[in-house]
């Protein structure tokens, strides 16, 4: 499981930056560059409508297999010369819509593997290979996209799709379905209404959702920002975030993430606004590294949702998770990508810096109020929506 996601971020860090510097090449429009690079979470709100409720209905082994088999010729597809750019949305929305299925399938595999209590240290793990994976992949990317083309790059992310549907299938123990029947439109939104029926669950989401929704706003401008150094600042940011997650997954006592929850989500933001003042590139730098560490927030937020939610609904309980961090990057990217074209790159990361910040001030006290009364007990709507025989 380790090594077919680490392949998958491979494959969708590579692409994603030679997508985004062919479509910038082309326009040399930062909103349809970031667009490019983000814009497939956008079909990530239909997937959480529409085929959430098979993340726990699927043979786990069978849909990750076919989930990168889906991306590889998706991605396959945008290196064919002359694809106009309509049809290059297209696909990438495509790929969208079946990645909407793959975070659900994923950490809910993951979450019946490990025992409740070890999520949070397993997620971490994860997140570490997410993190090392990234830094390779856009060091990778940006050599490629020079060596190669960017087209070329795209067939080479295609490949690491192809090889990471091989380990799924041959590598990975074959598993039943978590829960019984069929998956429907019908299922997903009755789980979904159970799961968006609770009042701290509410806010976990939209505390994983927005904050760091809008901080992708920032860093889908890198290319427009500083095209030269941009694979450089996305290995930066990939290198903070691996960096706080492994100190946060490792090293930090249970009874010190509590208090250091609400920092870290500041943490995310706030030194994006040094790039309100056009900084040097070891300033710019410093601060990718310095906010990315926030990221380790969504940790104690994801652990803390787990333990609200009942285990047979944790599959769609995290893909509903996965598909609205996913849909709120495309949504800050779209914002910052238009702040963009009509101010500067610069000025657009401050905005959606100062966005963030507040949006985490004011969940903030719901957040602390949920912490000092959650027991982990199911609600009336969570044993309405168990999954039925």
């Amino acid at each position: 499981m380790f090594a077919v996601a680490s392949a998958q971020v491979a494959a969708s860090t590579v692409s994603g930056l030679a997508l985004g510097t062919l479509v910038y090449g082309a326009t040399g429009s930062p909103l349809l560059s970031a667009l490019s690079m983000f814009g497939a979470s956008f079909a990530q709100v239909l997937g959480a409508t529409v085929l959430l409720s098979a993340a726990d209905r699927l043979p786990p082994r069978a849909a990750m297999t076919a989930l990168a088999l889906v991306h590889c010729a998706g991605t396959a597809a945008l290196a064919v010369p002359g694809l106009p750019l309509g049809a290059v949305f297209a696909v990438v929305l495509g790929m969208g819509l079946a990645a909407s299925l793959g975070g659900g399938v994923r950490f809910g595999l993951l979450n019946e593997i490990l025992p409740r209590d070890g999520y949070l240290l397993g997620r971490s793990v994860l997140s570490m290979s997410v993190g090392v994976q990234q830094i390779i992949g856009f060091v990778a990317g940006g050599v490629l996209v020079s060596v190669l083309s960017p087209r070329g790059t795209l067939l080479a992310g295609a490949g690491l799709y192809l090889a990471a549907a091989a380990v799924a299938r041959w590598g990975l123990t074959a598993r039943p379905p978590r829960a019984q029947g069929r998956p429907s439109p019908a299922e997903t939104w009755r789980i979904n209404r159970a799961l968006w029926s609770s009042g701290a669950r509410r806010r976990l989401y939209l505390a994983l959702w927005v904050p760091n929704g809008l901080i992708v706003g920032c860093e889908s401008l890198y290319v427009a920002y500083d095209s030269r150094h941009a694979g450089l600042l996305f290995a930066c940011a990939a290198a903070g975030m691996l960096t706080g997650d492994t100190l946060m997954g490792r090293f930090v006592p249970r009874w010190w993430r509590e208090r250091l929850s609400a920092p870290l989500r500041l943490l995310l933001a706030v030194p994006y606004l040094v790039f309100l003042l056009h900084p040097s590139l070891p300033v710019a730098v410093a601060a990718v590294v310095l906010a990315s560490a926030g990221y380790s927030a969504s940790l104690l937020l994801q652990e803390r949702l787990m333990a609200v939610t009942p285990e047979e609904m944790s599959g769609q309980a995290l893909g509903l998770q996965s598909s609205g961090v996913l849909t709120m990057q495309g949504v800050g990217a779209a914002v910052a990508g238009a702040v963009a074209q009509f101010t500067s790159a610069a000025a657009a990361m401050g905005v959606m810096a100062v966005a963030s910040v507040a949006v985490t001030l004011a969940l903030a006290p719901g957040l602390r109020a949920d912490a000092a009364t959650e027991v982990g007990s199911s609600t009336p709507a969570d044993e309405a929506a168990r999954p039925r025989r």
